[in-house]
């Protein structure tokens, strides 16, 4: 693992634990890499000792397969969290085979949160009050959201302190985004005045198109510094390692797709957007 940092110092491990910062991988276009992105990332930040919680928000529960986590297994899972604030968040953690990696499962159940959570007051920071309850025991808290902007997707935001945005190399995804962006500004000046945008990286990237390279230009071009160099490319590997049920770094450590998601958290870190 000598030149997966060769762009970027070699993130140290770190020699404290908890109070964790909470970063939400969001993008309402589904398709983009958010759940590829939020395991594989995690899984890195594991590898270098920090103790990672992910927290899967998408009633499709992909980040809980591609972990090898049956939902339908645990008594507890991130649906009865929001609804009964009498329950010990860490019953719903399930431990994965990635040493330091958490994660707190979802399956088809949470779908129904999105309209059962309108009645409830101070609704949209229902998962935050949740995840204070955790931060102590984790160094990171990622949260793979649904491709959706509507309440449980805010309520990610409003739990978070920092945004990470996927967003695959193709015309059609670049569409969407400033909607994307006025969501999280308006969740930021009245919800949660903390929350940055830590970053936009591109995903299914092909650099043997005309077509990718044309739509990076475009992203830095809009984005400017917020666009992180470090770029995801498309691989048969990232489908081959959901359905063995790990991360790629571990189904495939030397592969450059692992090296990516190496790349980026070294980026984030230098960043300042986690230590």
């Amino acid at each position: 693992m000598g030149r997966e940092y060769e762009d970027f110092e070699k993130p140290k491990p770190s020699k404290k634990h908890g109070h964790a910062r909470v970063i939400t991988m969001c993008n309402q276009k589904g398709g983009v890499g958010k759940t590829t992105s939020t395991i594989n990332l995690g899984a890195v930040f594991a590898e270098l000792e920090r103790k990672v919680l992910l927290v899967d928000f998408d009633p499709q529960g992909a980040a809980s397969v591609g972990l090898g986590i049956n939902s339908y297994d645990q008594a507890v899972t991130i649906y009865e969290l929001l609804y009964n604030d009498e329950i010990d968040p860490m019953t719903a953690v399930a431990h994965t085979n990635t040493p330091n990696l958490d994660i707190i499962p979802a399956n088809i159940e949470l779908s129904a949160a999105e309209v059962q959570l309108v009645n409830e007051v101070a609704r949209e920071s229902i998962l935050s009050t949740i995840l204070e309850k955790l931060k102590p025991n984790y160094d990171l808290i990622l949260i793979d959201c649904q491709p959706s902007l509507g309440l449980l997707t805010v309520n990610a935001l409003t739990a978070a302190d920092g945004v990470l945005i996927p967003l695959a190399t193709e015309y059609f995804a670049l569409r969407g985004v400033a909607l994307l962006i006025d969501t999280i500004e308006k969740v930021r000046l009245r919800l949660n005045k903390s929350l940055q945008l830590d970053g936009i990286f591109a995903t299914m990237f092909d650099s043997r198109t005309h077509h990718s390279l044309e739509v990076v230009e475009s992203i830095y071009n809009a984005f400017g510094d917020k666009f992180l160099h470090t770029t995801i490319a498309r691989t048969v590997k990232f489908p081959d390692s959901t359905v063995a049920a790990q991360p790629v770094t571990e189904f495939a450590p030397n592969h450059p797709s692992a090296s990516s998601y190496r790349k980026l958290a070294a980026e984030l870190i230098q960043r300042g957007a986690l230590d």
